[in-house]
C-alpha cells in the first residue's frame, strides 16, 4: 500500500517544528540596528542611517516572515492542545517579564522621588551628610531636574489634557477588544473585525496624542531628557509605554490581517488572545503612568 506523506500529523504527540534559520537572521538585523543607532548617538563616522534602515527592514521581514510560518501551521491544524498550553504558558511568562520590566523602572522613579532627593533634601543620616558636602542649598521638591539646575527650568505636562484624552483612549481600547473576543466567540466575523479596527483606530490615536504631547513639553514646556532625573525618568517610562503601545498596535493590525483571510475560529483562536492579553497589559501600565508619573 502506498503511504501518503501528505496525511494529517500525528496529533497525539508534541509537535516539534523543523530547523528554521530566522532566529539566526533576525540576530543579524538587530545587531545592523543597534550598531547604527550606537554609531548615531555617538557621531562615528559609519552610515548611521543605512544601517539603522536595513536593520529595521530586514527586522520587519523576518518577524513578518517568522509569524506568517507560525500562523500557517496552526491553520493547517499542526498544533494539539498541549501546543496551545505551552503558548499560554510562553505568553504569560513574557507579560510577567513586561511587568518586571515596567517595575523596575517604576522603582527608579520610587527610589528618585522618596529617597534620592529627600536625602540630597538633608531628610536623615544619610541626607544629612550628603546635603552638607554635596548640595547644601538642595530644594528637596518634586519635580525636580537635580542638584545645579540641569537643563534649566521647565514646566511640567498637565494630566487633565492630553495625558486624560489617552487614558479614555486605552480604556476604550480595552473595552473595544474585548467586544471583538465575544463576537469571535460567538462566530460574528464581521463584528470582530470591525471592533478590530475601532481598537486599532483608538490605538494610534493614542500614539499620534504621545507624539503631540512630547513636542509641545519640547518646545513650549522646556521638559526634555536633559531635564535632570525628573525629564529622564518622564521620558524614559512614558516613551517605553508608547512603544509597547505601537508594537501593540503592529500586532493588532496583524491579526485583524488574519481575520479578514478567514483564520481564528471560534474554539481555537489564541493568536487573538495572546495580542488582547498584551494590549490589556499595556492599558493597565499606562494606567498607573497617568497616577504616579502625571498626577502625584
Amino acid at each position: 500500500m502506498a503511504t501518503d506523506t501528505h496525511a494529517t500529523p500525528n496529533l497525539s504527540r508534541y509537535f516539534v517544528p523543523a530547523p528554521s534559520a530566522w532566529p539566526f537572521c533576525l540576530t543579524i538585523a538587530l545587531i545592523l540596528t543597534v550598531y547604527g543607532v550606537s554609531g548615531y548617538l555617538e557621531d562615528r563616522a559609519i552610515p548611521t542611517t543605512a544601517l539603522i534602515c536595513a536593520g529595521a527592514a530586514l527586522g520587519i521581514f523576518i518577524i513578518f516572515s517568522w509569524f506568517r510560518g507560525v500562523a500557517m501551521e496552526s491553520e493547517h491544524g499542526m498544533y494539539n492542545e498541549q501546543v496551545s498550553r505551552t503558548y499560554r504558558w510562553g505568553m504569560s511568562w513574557f507579560i510577567f517579564s513586561e511587568v518586571m520590566f515596567f517595575a523596575a523602572f517604576f522603582g527608579a522613579l520610587f527610589y528618585a522621588r522618596t529617597l534620592s532627593v529627600e536625602w540630597l533634601g538633608g531628610a536623615g543620616e544619610k541626607g544629612f551628610i550628603t546635603n552638607s558636602i554635596l548640595w547644601p542649598h538642595f530644594d528637596a521638591a518634586w519635580p525636580t531636574n537635580g542638584p545645579g539646575h540641569v537643563g534649566g527650568a521647565f514646566e511640567i505636562v498637565s494630566p487633565w489634557k492630553l495625558p486624560l484624552v489617552n487614558t479614555c483612549l486605552l480604556l476604550t481600547s480595552s473595552v473595544t477588544i474585548t467586544m471583538a473576543h465575544h463576537a469571535l466567540k460567538a462566530a460574528h466575523r464581521r463584528a470582530c473585525i470591525l471592533w478590530m479596527l475601532v481598537t486599532i483606530a483608538l490605538g494610534a490615536t493614542f500614539l499620534y496624542c504621545q507624539a503631540t504631547e512630547y513636542m509641545e513639553a519640547y518646545k513650549e514646556l522646556n521638559l526634555t531628557l536633559g531635564s535632570g532625573v525628573y525629564g529622564s525618568t518622564f521620558f524614559m517610562l512614558t516613551g517605553f509605554h508608547g512603544l509597547h503601545v505601537t508594537l501593540g498596535t503592529i500586532m493588532m493590525i496583524s491579526i485583524t490581517g488574519r481575520l479578514l483571510f478567514g483564520h481564528f475560529k471560534p474554539e481555537s483562536h489564541f493568536g487573538f488572545e495572546g495580542v488582547a492579553w498584551y494590549w490589556h497589559f499595556v492599558d493597565v501600565v499606562w494606567v498607573g503612568l497617568f497616577i504616579f508619573v502625571y498626577i502625584l
